[in-house]
């Protein structure tokens, strides 16, 4: 199926105490493009995302956000260095038998009031506390993110497919319409020479002022004539190039180049065509054919 290179997908989870959300969008783009917007603590990720993205993907601009949010248990284990505490109490019970202050630490509520104006002092001094922050389990983030990823990407495929098929559609429609419209010349082409031979009998005989002419002269110059204006080679390839275009719309496979390629390759022959005839009804035939293949070259922009 045709699939288009604009789309949208997202998947939020929550697993393993996380909040995942992941987002992909793309737009037009000759090749594939990947814009990976994910936090500094997740980049181990992002060449994993890349390759699972090129799976299903292969023409478009694309960008890709991941968002991590606890939502669940501590992200840091605090501790109390004992040995420290014990050391800075130790240190100024020492202090207080050199100065005999000790009652001057005291207040009405004794010795407890004098372990907690020590412990609110030792507080605030450095390395009471140590902070170690609880290690991340990767492999299981891993496979948490990827599953979200895999549902994301199934959401922005389906997206681009079934804007794919409309895009499908109107191509094949205007190949239709342009069809029709070789038919036409095809049917007009061949009179053109008898015409050319019965204005240019009636040409010479006014030159020469006389009802005999000679008829070989005149056969000649017709077969000339038809040899240059021929268009049966141009109409024949044309034809061709909008059956492999209809035929392309409805492959799996990416296929846009492929189809960049015929309209390319369409619009050379109807420029030769009209190039070749010389008359007015085909002429607009043309500008309409190649009004046609312009439409489909801007559908064509937007298919992967």
């Amino acid at each position: 199926m045709i699939r288009s290179m604009t789309g949208y997908g997202r998947a939020q989870n929550q697993l393993h105490g996380r909040d995942i959300l992941i987002e992909i969008k793309s737009v037009n783009s000759r090749f594939l493009e990947q814009n990976m917007r994910i936090s500094r603590s997740y980049t181990y990720l992002e060449e994993e995302l890349k390759s699972l993205v090129k799976t299903k993907v292969s023409r478009g601009k694309m960008e890709i956000s991941l968002t991590i949010t606890p939502i669940e248990g501590k992200k840091a284990d605090i501790r109390v260095n004992q040995e420290l505490v014990i050391g800075y109490l130790e240190a100024m019970r020492e202090y207080n038998r050199n100065v005999e202050a000790k009652n001057q630490l005291q207040d009405d509520e004794g010795a407890t009031s004098v372990f907690n104006m020590r412990w609110s002092t030792i507080s605030h001094l450095p390395d009471i506390f140590s902070v170690e922050k609880v290690q991340d389990n990767e492999e299981e983030i891993r496979q948490d993110v990827l599953k979200t990823a895999e549902q994301a990407l199934e959401a922005f495929v389906q997206m681009r497919e079934t804007e794919g098929e409309k895009l499908s559609e109107d191509v094949f429609q205007r190949t239709e319409e342009i069809a029709a419209q070789v038919a036409i010349i095809e049917q007009k082409a061949p009179l053109l020479t008898k015409a050319y031979m019965e204005r240019l009998q009636t040409k010479l005989t006014e030159i020469l002022n006389s009802t005999t002419i000679d008829e070989q002269r005149i056969l000649t110059e017709a077969a000339i004539f038809s040899e240059k204006t021929a268009v049966d080679e141009e109409t024949v390839r044309l034809k061709s190039h909008l059956q492999q275009v209809r035929n392309l719309l409805t492959k799996s496979e990416s296929v846009g180049r492929k189809l960049d390629f015929l309209v390319q390759e369409m619009n050379r022959e109807v420029n030769t065509i009209g190039s070749k005839i010389q008359d007015i009804e085909i002429t607009n035939i043309v500008v309409n054919i190649k009004s046609e293949i312009e439409k489909i070259r801007e559908q064509l922009q937007n298919i992967e």
